[in-house]
């Protein structure tokens, strides 16, 4: 045969040229038709899946598109209502329930818009929704550190999960929520969607969205707050407990910082703009960073109908009786005498009220913070139930005035020993073992002589001790036996300091009350008022000027000499119960009366401590401050005509000892307006 082959120029046969492509064997081609045939079936599912998941995204999506609701509809979704406590100025200075007041994105303040955006989503505003870029940032985030460290959820989703889903975490609520999400972003503006959060979110302190928790927190409306404010507003959404600002100031202002930076960075902030913001950190109101009146504002709370207040689903307004001022005295006073006259770490609990003479509160401490835990906010001014000791003598001895007896009566202070029927016989003592012989009813009162008193009950009859008691506003069970005279009875400091104020008031009788209007916000319509009894005469004028004449001898000359005010006449008595278990000083100026309770929660012995020590010295240092600026206002008593000077006695004589009268008559004269 020819050679066809081509040679080279030396002759040579050229090679032949191999194929480019070999020939798959057989176990290539059976695995490329494997492979060829499971990618023919995942296509085939894959498409058939994808396409049944796009029908039912779409058709959910469709489904929440019609039936969201407006906007509107979707801003308060408080489950129950608001009260809002104002003071005697009308000046707000407590809060109770789910705080809401309505804010709109187009009115808030713009650094309040961009530290949100800032904090939550700064990509809120391009993308649809669902944010890939933000979730795979927070899934290599959350793998570097080897734990959730950062969220990947848009604003858009937070919204669907607070409409829809509460708090549930899982994997499921984030599927599920992808329909409604794209709802939400076809049917409402950016703007809308973040008005929703803005009003729904929860901001501590009871604040329900941005403009209640701005209120609650600076005074002020969402609308009007600087950049530090915003911030301190938005970073309260990471942790609303913990950086409540009203809780932890400083950890509130740290947050804030670092809002800041975020706000910088993202281009919402100067330099120079973030600087002052970090240089000049929000405050809290002189409201929310007094917190005063949190005793007060819970014992008015109980006096309206639970409906409008601890279970109201309206906002409700309650006006007061409340004086921020008096109670800053109050507290101010306790403070004072525990940290220089008490032992550190003791666990002694105080309480204080002063109210005006007609039984309108205007302070209540009802206890003070101790290291260790503490009984919350358990009122021993309104819940406490302790025996006053001798702080119960004036009931007994106004009703031996009211039935004729005169402060210049004398009795004799000796042993005294009393047959009970049904138990053995009672020898009561007086609190230093000694006894005095005759005395006066004022020197008895006075030096707290307890024979004395236990002679005027018996003399009086206990049940018109008891009558006394019950008339002058205590509605705790009186004791029946004739112990009652020594105070063995258990009532509250509340009860007690307004029976006091029914002294001042003339002998009419003064319950107390912290509540004048329960209205509606919004509403002028008067739903409850104050709830007072009209004032009726317990004691004759005569009976009630000798009762302050001899209360008012206490202090100037008796057990509550530690009370006496400078320059401002005071009446008043102390109170210390068997073992010193509860020290008692309750007394009052021509303008208000205060009661002071000093004890143990567990009924230990106080060490040291009577009515006329630590409890006179409290009362002494809030009424000093009570009643500083204020002119001074002569009590309203009777001093007996054999008390007074030679010279008056002679010119008042032939008028029998109803002529102590004209000793203070102008004052006598204007105890109807004692208070008003």
């Amino acid at each position: 045969m020819a050679d066809t082959g081509k040679r080279t120029k030396r002759g040579r046969k050229a090679p032949r040229k191999r194929n480019a492509r070999r020939s798959p064997g057989l176990v290539e081609r059976l695995l490329r038709g494997v492979f060829r045939f499971l990618f023919r079936i995942v296509w085939w599912f894959g498409f058939r899946v994808a396409v049944l998941l796009a029908l039912v995204v779409g058709s959910t999506t469709a489904y929440y598109y019609l039936t969201l609701p407006p906007v509107a509809e979707l801003l308060d979704g408080r489950e129950r209502g608001s009260v809002t406590l104002s003071d005697r100025n009308d000046q707000v200075f407590a809060w109770r329930g789910e705080q809401y007041q309505t804010t709109r994105t187009e009115t808030a303040s713009p650094h309040l818009v961009n530290a949100v955006v800032a904090t939550e989503d700064k990509r809120f505003f391009k993308h649809f929704g669902l944010d890939p870029r933000g979730i795979a940032r927070a899934m290599v985030a959350n793998f570097k550190a080897g734990r959730v460290v950062q969220g990947g959820s848009t604003l858009t989703q937070q919204v669907a999960k607070i409409l829809f889903f509460g708090n549930t975490r899982s994997l499921e609520r984030h599927i599920k929520q992808v329909p409604i999400v794209l709802a939400m972003e076809l049917k409402y503006t950016k703007k809308d969607i973040l008005s929703i959060y803005l009003n729904r979110a929860y901001l501590g302190a009871g604040a329900q969205g941005f403009e209640a928790a701005s209120q609650r927190y600076f005074g002020k409306s969402a609308r009007e707050v600087n950049p530090s404010e915003a911030a301190m507003l938005a970073g309260l959404l990471k942790a609303p407990s913990r950086y409540a600002p009203t809780r932890n100031i400083d950890a509130a202002q740290g947050r804030a910082s670092v809002i800041v930076n975020l706000m910088q960075e993202q281009g919402h902030l100067t330099r120079i703009e973030a600087e002052l913001a970090r240089a000049q950190p929000a405050a809290l109101s002189p409201a929310a960073q007094a917190r005063a009146g949190g005793y007060f504002a819970d014992w008015v709370m109980a006096a309206g109908p639970n409906f409008l207040t601890q279970s109201t689903t309206e906002d409700v307004v309650i006006e007061t009786t409340f004086d921020p001022r008096l109670q800053r005295a109050a507290e101010q006073a306790i403070e004072t005498i525990f940290a220089e006259k008490v032992s550190e770490g003791s666990k002694a609990q105080a309480a204080i009220v002063i109210m005006s003479p007609d039984g309108a509160v205007r302070a209540m401490v009802g206890g003070r913070k101790t290291a260790g835990p503490v009984a919350g906010q358990f009122n021993r001014a309104t819940q406490a139930l302790r025996q006053p000791g001798s702080a119960f003598k004036p009931i007994v001895y106004a009703a031996g005035l009211e039935a004729g007896m005169l402060p210049t009566d004398t009795f004799f202070d000796a042993p005294i020993t009393l047959e009970i029927t049904g138990s053995k016989s009672w020898s009561p003592q007086n609190y230093d073992r000694t006894f005095r012989g005759e005395i006066t009813l004022t020197e008895a009162l006075q030096s707290s002589i307890n024979t004395v008193a236990v002679k005027v009950s018996e003399r009086v009859g206990r049940e018109k001790v008891r009558a006394m008691a019950e008339d002058l506003g205590i509605t705790s069970p009186i004791a029946k036996g004739p112990a009652l005279a020594l105070g063995v009875s258990e009532m509250t400091l509340l009860e007690l300091t307004g029976a006091y104020a029914g002294i001042l008031n003339g002998g009419r009788r003064s319950k107390p009350y912290g509540l004048t209007s329960l209205k509606l916000k919004g509403d002028n319509t008067l739903l409850m008022g104050a709830d007072r009894e009209a004032p009726f005469r317990v004691m004759n004028e005569t009976a009630v000027g000798y009762m302050v004449y001899m209360l008012n001898q206490v202090v100037e000359k008796g057990s509550g000499a530690r009370a006496k005010l400078a320059n401002r006449p005071a009446a008043g008595k102390t109170g210390t119960t068997q073992a010193a278990r509860d020290a008692w000083f309750i007394g009052f100026t021509g303008d208000y009366v205060a009661g002071v309770w000093m004890g143990y929660d567990d009924n230990t012995p106080l060490k040291g401590v009577t009515g006329s020590g630590l409890p006179a010295e409290i009362w002494h240092a809030a009424m000093t401050r009570a009643h500083e600026g204020l002119p001074v206002k002569p009590l309203p008593m009777l001093v007996p005509r054999q008390i007074l000077p030679t010279a008056e006695r002679a010119a008042h004589a032939g008028g029998g000892d109803a002529v102590a009268e004209t000793v203070m008559d102008s004052v006598l004269n204007s105890i109807l307006g004692v208070g008003n």
